[in-house]
């Protein structure tokens, strides 16, 4: 039986921040709700955020992902900074798994091809999120492109986003939202009559255009000033599903917190390390998993086996080594 619905239905939102270098994309995005950046290019050093550098490789970026899926409440929106740099680790991935030096080397452009299903598969983790009620933004530079229109005469410069001809196509279909952003020029006449550009006031559009690449499923205007201000209307009502680690969850019976063996052994280890618990989830904190105030007790035997008990050690020389601060 077919299972009909109605009306409006609300949900994270996919959304693409794209535009020149420097226009002002990563702290855009900072200003989505509880953002949580996953830090492709080293480019949010000089914002105060959230951030899991991810610079190395491909694997890694889709184990972070997966991460933030199984915990949820751990931020709002996820935030990947930036797409053009995330596709260079896919096609590096690509280039160590068919033992080639450069993506050109692979026969009949299918090199291309795979970085293509690297992406789809991603996007497709991401589509959890948005399941979970997590917004997710991809930032994302721009570069123009001779076009010409064949009912107009001669070449202009349109603004596509700086991705492979397979992977610009994904996303762009992918997103609810795609905002190019850009400086807004002025053309004003002089005292002697002459033409001169003047201005430079930061914008958004937010539709296609024959000279960049923008749209929206929210029926927004055409053009908004570049701000958080300007589209948060659209995140008002969305929360994300609660997580093992929400603070509904703190108030445990003793006989729960008991039959823990996992916790407990965390417990065990820390104090024959003789580190405090307040250390530890400092550097959790720090490391983008959970809240320094949650109890150590709500912690996800998940994040407990495949994190914290895999990597004591590493945990323990960071925060002897003062890496909690």
């Amino acid at each position: 039986m077919l299972k009909i619905e109605t009306g409006i239905k609300k949900r994270a939102i996919k959304t693409i921040l794209y535009g020149p270098e420097g226009i002002g994309k990563s702290t855009l995005a900072s200003q989505f709700p509880n953002p949580l950046f996953i830090d492709t290019e080293n480019g949010t050093s000089t914002l105060d955020v959230r951030r899991v550098i991810c610079n190395k490789s491909w694997d890694e970026l889709i184990s972070i992902v997966n991460e933030v899926i199984s915990e949820p409440s751990i931020a709002k929106t996820l935030v990947i900074d930036s797409a053009d740099w995330a596709e260079q680790l896919a096609e590096d991935d690509v280039c160590q798994k068919n033992r080639v030096a450069s993506i050109e080397a692979i026969s009949y452009g299918k090199g291309y091809t795979f970085v293509a299903d690297n992406f789809s598969k991603l996007l497709k983790l991401l589509d959890k999120l948005i399941e979970l009620g997590i917004n997710v933004v991809f930032t994302a530079h721009a570069k123009p492109r001779k076009f010409e229109l064949p009912e107009e005469a001669g070449q202009f410069d349109r603004y596509e986003m700086k991705l492979s001809r397979q992977v610009a196509p994904l996303i762009k279909e992918w997103c609810d939202m795609l905002l190019f952003c850009n400086y807004k020029t002025y053309v004003v006449s002089t005292e002697n009559n002459t033409k001169k550009a003047q201005g430079g006031k930061r914008v958004m559009y937010t539709t296609h255009h024959p000279c960049w690449d923008a749209k929206n499923r929210f029926n927004l205007p055409e053009e908004l000033d570049m701000g958080f201000s300007s589209i948060k209307h659209l995140f008002s009502n969305v929360e994300p599903k609660k997580g093992l680690k929400t603070q509904e969850n703190t108030a445990k019976p003793t006989q729960i917190i008991k039959s823990r063996p996992l916790v407990d052994k965390v417990k065990s280890l820390l104090k024959e390390a003789n580190i405090s618990e307040e250390s530890f989830k400092k550097l959790v904190e720090n490391k983008g998993h959970y809240k320094a105030d949650v109890p150590l007790d709500d912690y996800s035997d998940d994040f407990i086996s495949r994190w914290v008990l895999t990597n004591f050690k590493k945990i323990e020389t960071a925060i002897k080594n003062g890496g909690n601060k």
